[in-house]
C-alpha cells in the first residue's frame, strides 16, 4: 500500500503540469548558461585582465582589502563566502582573460560588496541559509510521509519547513540580480570592457546564469504546492 502511494505522489497529475514545465526550464537554463559560458570564454577581453585581478581591483575600488581570492575547482563553480570572506574563482576564471571570466568575477566581487555594504536581502539570505538547508533536506520528505500516513500534522510541519526553504531561494533572487547588475555597472564604468561588443559578451553570460536562480525558485515553489494539492486532493477523496 505504501509503495502505492509513493508511486501516486510521483506519477500524479500535478506532476506534469507543474513539475515537468519546471525540469524544462531548468534544462534550458543550464543549457543557456554552459553555451553563453562557453561561447564568450574563447572571446579575450582587450585590456588583457584576468578574472583574478578583475575582482581585486574591483575589491579594492570599493576600499574592500580583507577579501581573499582563492581558485576554485571545477567549472561555474565561483562563489563568494561570506563567513569566512573568501571570493573563489572556477578555474576557467581565475587565470583566464575572457569576457566570461571577468562577467563572473565582477559577480562575485558584486556578491562581496553586497555583504561590505550590509545589503538587506544578501543578511536575510545569510541568516535564513541553516533553516533553510533543514527544510530542503526533511521538510518534502516529511510531507510526503504525512501524505502517506494520512497525519496532518505531520504534513504541515513538512510544508512549513519546506516553505523556509522555498523562501529562501526567492530571497536569492534580488541577491543575484543586483549583483549582476553592480557587475556591468562596475565593468563599464572601470572601463574593464572597452566596447559595446563585451559588454553585451558579459551581460549575455549574466543573463544567462540568472534564469538558473528563477528557475531553481519556480521548481522550489512548484513542489510545494504540489504537495499541497496533492493533500487537498487526498482530504477530498477520503
Amino acid at each position: 500500500m505504501e509503495l502505492l502511494s509513493l508511486a501516486f505522489i510521483y506519477m500524479d497529475r500535478w506532476y506534469f503540469i507543474l513539475i515537468v514545465p519546471c525540469i524544462l526550464l531548468s534544462f534550458l537554463a543550464q543549457f543557456r548558461v554552459r553555451s553563453a559560458f562557453s561561447k564568450f570564454s574563447g572571446v579575450q577581453n582587450r585590456r588583457g585582465i584576468t578574472g583574478a585581478e578583475a575582482a581585486h581591483n574591483i575589491l579594492s575600488s570599493e576600499g574592500i582589502y580583507n577579501v581573499k581570492i582563492e581558485p576554485v575547482r571545477g567549472d561555474l563553480t565561483d562563489h563568494y563566502d561570506p563567513k569566512n570572506e573568501i571570493l573563489r574563482l572556477s578555474e576557467p576564471v581565475y587565470n583566464k582573460t575572457t569576457i566570461a571570466a571577468l562577467g563572473v568575477a565582477a559577480h562575485e566581487a558584486g556578491h562581496a560588496i553586497q555583504h561590505a555594504s550590509d545589503y538587506s536581502p544578501m543578511k536575510w539570505r545569510q541568516a535564513m541559509y541553516p533553516l533553510a538547508g533543514v527544510g530542503s533536506g526533511a521538510g518534502p520528505y516529511l510531507a510526503i510521509f504525512g501524505l502517506i500516513l494520512q497525519h496532518d500534522t505531520l504534513f504541515k510541519v513538512g510544508i512549513l519547513l519546506y516553505s523556509v526553504a522555498v523562501l529562501f531561494y526567492f530571497v536569492t533572487l534580488p541577491v543575484e540580480f543586483n549583483a549582476s547588475k553592480r557587475a556591468l555597472a562596475i565593468l563599464e564604468q572601470g572601463n574593464y570592457l572597452t566596447t559595446a561588443e563585451e559588454v553585451n559578451g558579459a551581460r549575455h553570460v549574466l543573463q544567462a546564469a540568472a534564469m538558473t536562480y528563477v528557475a531553481s525558485a519556480a521548481t522550489a515553489f512548484a513542489s510545494m504546492l504540489r504537495l499541497i494539492l496533492l493533500n487537498n486532493d487526498s482530504r477530498k477523496n477520503g
